[in-house]
């Protein structure tokens, strides 16, 4: 049997694997990041750089906030976190131990400047201590200045400029990470490529209100008796993450590397990525809950994966669900499905039959005496309410109608 590579080129950086720790606490000084490389991660983003005589960086507390769904719990995460509050000799000596002692490791310097001079300094700070590549923040939603973090992604113009001003001040790769905060990704996205952008890095967490106290009728977290809208992240933000990496993949103007982030916790998500347009993949949140250690699971499932399928290279899966996007005026309307239930697998608990009569096509019959329910083909559109609501998994599917053939009730 074939042994698969998981390396990748980013870039013109080889990473031994696409699993990469995102800007954040969970890559925050040399000793986690350590225990990172040794678990198995193939590269780290290092929480942002900051010019402490620019901006002192105070954190707020509490800073985080779970949210949960009815029995689920972390579904997603509220924070208020800024980049680093430690001071720049501290993390650039960090960057050069790191190097130092996993030469091999892709170790990402993510930066964030006030001014010109910031992003010069940083950045020739950043090349001096031995990182492989540049990450320009352009995306923390609540930096506790107005003239940075989100804004200034919003901002084309400033975009353009400091990503250029960045890249003329380096001979790294330099990737811009971008915000989902924000209609159109791709024109921004163009703008960093015009300041010199080497790669897009997307996304970073999406502004949000997770919870209320209904007590006190505050936001949570409850900072002192007032909250914010600050990033959400976690499971929760997968499929926002998934509709942006493939919009800037599926560009025909921007074509540069995606370094994909939003949600990832399995190999299943990481490869809905890879197949989406993402090259390296970031991961944070799950980090957070579930510690470095995921890392193994991330580099098993894939693996097994491509094993069993004789997949050998990352390359032969990045972007290869992305084609199969198309605008919703394009879509077939000639083949339509029809829901089919296995009545030795129904339960009886009735849910299809609710959901389809006061959500759906009332296509379903159901028997109270036998508790069993029965699609009735003349009257189901195939929107599939009725799979998604049941509660065993393989017990409802669906059947294709060729609408030129046979009668179906979404054509009159």
């Amino acid at each position: 049997m074939k042994k698969v590579d998981l390396s990748i080129d980013f870039c013109g950086v080889k990473c031994e694997n696409p699993f990469f720790l995102s800007s954040s606490p969970v890559g925050n000084h040399a000793e986690m990041c350590a225990r990172a490389f040794d678990a198995g991660w193939g590269g780290i983003v290092y929480k942002t750089l900051n010019i402490e005589s620019s901006f002192k960086i105070v954190m707020p507390s509490p800073r985080l906030n779970a949210y949960h769904y009815n029995d689920k719990r972390f579904v997603g995460l509220q924070n208020a976190e800024q980049i680093t509050d430690r001071n720049i000799a501290d993390n650039i000596e960090d960057i050069k131990n790191l190097k130092k002692n996993y030469p091999t490791k892709v170790l990402v310097s993510s930066i964030m400047g006030f001014n010109d001079d910031d992003w010069r300094t940083l950045a020739k700070m950043s090349e001096d201590a031995g990182a492989d590549m540049l990450e320009l923040n352009f995306s923390c939603p609540q930096m506790a200045r107005k003239d940075a973090g989100h804004r200034i992604g919003q901002d084309f113009n400033a975009v353009t400029h400091f990503t250029e001003v960045v890249k003329k001040n380096t001979n790294l790769p330099v990737m811009a990470k971008l915000t989902p905060n924000i209609t159109d990704m791709i024109p921004v996205a163009q703008c960093a490529k015009d300041g010199g952008a080497d790669a897009i890095a997307a996304i970073n967490t999406v502004r949000a209100i997770t919870d209320v106290d209904i007590n006190n009728f505050t936001p949570l977290p409850n900072i002192h008796g007032h909250s914010g809208i600050t990033g959400f992240s976690g499971a929760a933000v997968k499929p926002i993450g998934l509709r942006f990496v493939s919009e800037l993949f599926n560009s025909p103007t921007l074509k540069l590397p995606i370094s994909a982030i939003g949600g990832i916790e399995t190999w299943v998500d990481a490869l809905h990525y890879l197949l989406l347009g993402g090259r390296t993949l970031q991961v944070t949140t799950a980090i957070m809950r579930y510690g470095y250690r995921i890392v193994e699971d991330l580099i098993e499932g894939l693996s097994d994966f491509m094993i069993e399928r004789n997949i050998l290279t990352i390359d032969e899966l990045v972007g290869k669900a992305a084609g199969k996007l198309i605008d919703p005026s394009d879509f077939s309307t000639r083949f339509q499905v029809v829901s089919q239930i296995d009545e030795n697998k129904c339960i009886g608990c009735g849910q299809c039959f609710i959901s389809c009569q006061d959500g759906g096509n009332q296509a379903i019959k159901f028997d109270s005496e036998t508790r069993k329910a029965e699609v009735d083909e003349s009257r189901c559109v195939g929107c599939l309410l009725c799979k998604h609501v049941c509660p065993v998994w393989d017990c409802v599917s669906h059947k294709e109608v060729d609408t030129q053939s046979e009668k179906h009730a979404a054509i009159f």
